[in-house]
């Protein structure tokens, strides 16, 4: 309703009582601007087609309803064709939702604590897969007797599959980190919602040969868990925010794949702020290191719970590809299927996002495809924070507490705005070159 005042977030995301020193929140939700539930169900036809680009202007303005903002995300993130009807989407959720269920009971033949309720911080093998009988596993998965019993069975089995082995191996590194992740929130007093983050990070794990599980992936998988119910769903919404970021997450031996997005931001800040790229490179930070987090976990630090989110959707809907679905239906991992597409349509650009209609406009494709807004974002807050830089960091140290300090003080609109202007700013000083 016109006129009416904006109404604070934080009662969807509550803090526990106890935590003091979280970042305040500054999203609010803005009647006229905030997608609300009322706007996004009169966005779809009787079929369920949905019109994208009115949905994209109205997240670009205001962002989205906490009470939907699961269901909005799957199409952010490609989970969902906005060209597709409501019992297409009904059949393609059923087929997903068997499709976990089948990978999660495989994991739970190999490991039983999977899917029961309870999850481990402890080391259940060794790297040659000899067991550890270790008692604390034994506490934390509530197996008792049926643990000694397990541990033997898995002995019984002869050599385990290399692959088994180093799955095993992560699995009580995924607890350790689900153990830290938002636990500043009263929903994660739940044990059962600690068991459902770590099945969700352990099967993504198995199925991903090739990265598996990381460090920072318990902080992107987390607001998952609390916008959807069914664990399936929120599940999915995950595999396909890791669509889009598992290039940072995997490593070749030599390398970590983000330290190509730090040399993309390092060129970037050459480009925009020569002289604080310089300044930069001469306090040894010329690799841009020191921004490996907010690019890793897309800023989940520097903002509050709620904030973050709200930067994230943001984010996705100027990033908006509308053939994203479309790419994201091929398989990717053993056993999965996808059904017919209708590839060869012209993309719409009414139908992008802001950002990924610059890109098209200007042609900006690298080899390994146009470069995310994360980038951009990082570079914006690197310009803001360029006079102290000069003035105060004398050294890496300096930098890191710089950049620190920005935490719960950054404006999710205003950094997104920001990175759009650096953004069209560097685009026009490289069609110079």
């Amino acid at each position: 309703m016109w006129g009416a005042a904006a109404e604070p977030a934080d009662s969807y995301y509550q803090i526990r009582p106890e935590c003091t020193d979280v970042p305040n929140t500054r999203f609010k939700i803005k009647p006229g601007k905030t997608l609300s539930v009322r706007k996004w169900q009169a966005a779809f036809t009787t079929e369920g087609f949905l019109d994208m680009g009115k949905t994209l202007n109205r997240i670009q303005r205001g962002g989205i309803h906490p009470s939907i903002r699961g269901e909005v995300w799957e199409f952010l993130l490609g989970c969902y064709d906005p060209k597709s009807t409501f019992e297409e989407r009904e059949q393609i959720r059923l087929r997903r939702r068997l499709q976990y269920a089948s990978w999660k009971e495989e994991c739970k033949q190999m490991f039983p604590v999977i899917g029961s309720g309870g999850f481990i911080t402890a080391p259940v093998i060794t790297e040659k897969g000899q067991p550890i009988y270790d008692p604390l596993v034994l506490k934390e998965t509530n197996l008792g007797k049926n643990g000694v019993d397990f541990f033997q069975e898995l002995t019984s089995r002869g050599p385990l599959d290399k692959k088994v082995i180093q799955w095993m191996l992560t699995l009580h590194q995924i607890g350790l980190d689900v153990n830290r992740t938002d636990r500043t929130l009263v929903f994660y007093e739940n044990k059962d919602n600690l068991s459902k983050l770590w099945d969700i990070l352990a099967l993504y794990a198995w199925i991903d040969n090739d990265v598996g599980y990381c460090q920072g992936m318990s902080d992107l998988c987390s607001p998952m868990i609390m916008l959807l119910e069914d664990e399936a769903d929120a599940f999915w919404c995950f595999e396909r925010l890791m669509r889009r970021l598992r290039g940072n997450f995997r490593s070749t031996g030599r390398s970590v794949g983000v330290e190509a997005q730090l040399t993309h931001l390092a060129s970037i800040t050459q480009i925009i702020d020569p002289k604080l790229h310089h300044h930069l490179e001469n306090l040894g930070g010329g690799d841009y290191l020191f921004a490996i987090r907010m690019i890793m976990v897309q800023f989940r630090r520097e903002f509050s719970f709620c904030d973050s989110l709200y930067l994230w959707e943001m984010m996705w809907a100027l990033e908006y590809d509308p053939e994203m679905y479309l790419l994201y239906e091929e398989p990717q991992f053993e056993g999965e299927k996808t059904e017919g597409s209708s590839k060869g349509k012209p993309k719409s650009i009414n139908q992008c996002g802001k950002y990924e209609r610059e890109n098209m406009k200007n042609g900006a494709k690298s080899p390994e495809g146009p470069l995310p807004i994360s980038v951009f974002l990082v570079a914006s807050v690197l310009k803001d924070k360029s006079s102290k830089l000069m003035t105060e960091a004398r050294g890496l140290d300096d930098v890191v507490k710089i950049l620190n300090d920005i935490t719960g003080n950054l404006d999710a609109k205003k950094a997104c705005s920001g990175a759009m202007k650096l953004h069209k700013k560097y685009l026009k000083k490289q069609a110079k070159k």
